[in-house]
């Protein structure tokens, strides 16, 4: 990885776009933008309402002549011309002073899935030098988040990290600063949301506002009493009123159950395909929990459960990748130095 890291250190922008939230680190200035990846624009007149934060609160409030539109999806641009003007948006007079100064725009780095196909890849690049770019580097995300969690990714010794995503989540082993063995699932946040959901239109006929999960979220943790029944508020799908039902957090447990077994599943076959040596490393030292969804609660428990390894969640998981990549960026990812006398 040191060609890498020489090509990195000359770039002076680190992009972290997601399917939940867009960052940018700006070299000697930090991290200048994190808003969610949302567009509210305007289906007569084309024009941008609203992007970030603002646009978010409009999701599933909009009359018809307003759409909101998330133009990224499972980790990769989906919607170019969307995401270009999206950053131009969140990036601000500010910002582009900054990278005025510094001429910061020549280089920039962007974070991509390990599995990112040719197509995924051009979209990233052709987003990045939409904005201003003269030329991108790409950089997998679970090797951003290795860094930016600390774990020793340029050692010959092997790190497990799981970047738990809003769609999906990417399980990577890595050595000697690259890939060994990795999968992506199509499991993050947004599913387990999408599980509790369906259980209560199929188990109560009641539709529920997204704010209405958050309840059940925390009922799931594993401390406190959780054996205690929560009170949810939506719209009866029948009769449209609103009306309240009581859920018991055990029924919601197994509504989930299907996403995470897959995922304990997904975690055991890439261990399956790396060597012996490298397992032999991971069995004492086990797995760290990256991305947004890593602090759904009691997902690190029931990895543990799942998998009998040690769970770790990383200092504020859901900058991972941008740190990761902003450490990379300022010259402070070190690569491994071999004496060859």
């Amino acid at each position: 990885m040191t060609k890498p890291l020489d090509q990195l250190r000359r770039c002076s922008v680190a992009v972290d776009v997601g399917s939940a939230r867009t960052r940018v680190h700006i070299k000697d200035a930090g991290l200048l933008v994190d808003e969610p990846s949302v567009v509210a624009v305007n289906t007569f007149s084309g024009a941008l309402m609203a992007v970030g934060t603002a646009a978010e609160r409009m999701d599933g409030r909009t009359p018809a002549h307003i759409r909101v539109v998330r133009p990224v999806s499972n980790g990769t641009v989906v919607d170019i011309e969307m995401a270009q003007r999206m950053l131009r948006s969140m990036v601000g007079s500010s910002v582009r002073r900054a990278w005025r100064r510094r001429g910061a725009m020549q280089r920039a780095a962007v974070t991509i899935p390990h599995n990112a196909d040719p197509l995924a890849r051009s979209a990233a690049v052709e987003t990045l030098t939409g904005v201003g770019a003269k030329q991108v580097e790409l950089v997998d995300t679970p090797t951003a988040a290795g860094v930016g969690c600390g774990l020793p990714v340029e050692q010959p010794e092997a790190t497990m990290i799981l970047v738990c995503g809003a769609t999906t989540t990417q399980i990577a082993v890595l050595s000697l600063g690259a890939i060994v063995s990795a999968t992506t699932v199509p499991m993050g946040g947004d599913t387990i949301h999408h599980a509790v959901v369906q259980h209560l239109r199929n188990h109560h006929e009641l539709i529920l506002p997204s704010q209405a999960v958050r309840p059940l979220h925390l009922a799931l943790t594993g401390g406190g009493d959780t054996s205690g029944a929560t009170e949810v508020f939506g719209r009866d799908v029948a009769t449209g009123m609103a009306r309240t039902v009581i859920v018991n957090p055990d029924d919601v447990r197994a509504a989930i159950q299907a996403p995470l077994t897959g995922l304990s599943d997904a975690i055991r076959s890439v261990l399956h395909n790396c060597p012996p040596d490298l397992v032999a490393d991971l069995a004492d030292r086990g797995m760290v929990l990256a991305g947004g969804s890593a602090l759904l609660p009691g997902l690190d428990e029931r990895l543990r459960t799942g998998t009998g390894m040690p769970v770790h969640i990383a200092d504020h998981p859901s900058l991972s990748a941008i740190n990761g990549l902003a450490a990379m960026v300022e010259g402070h990812a070190v690569p491994l130095e071999v004496d060859v006398h």
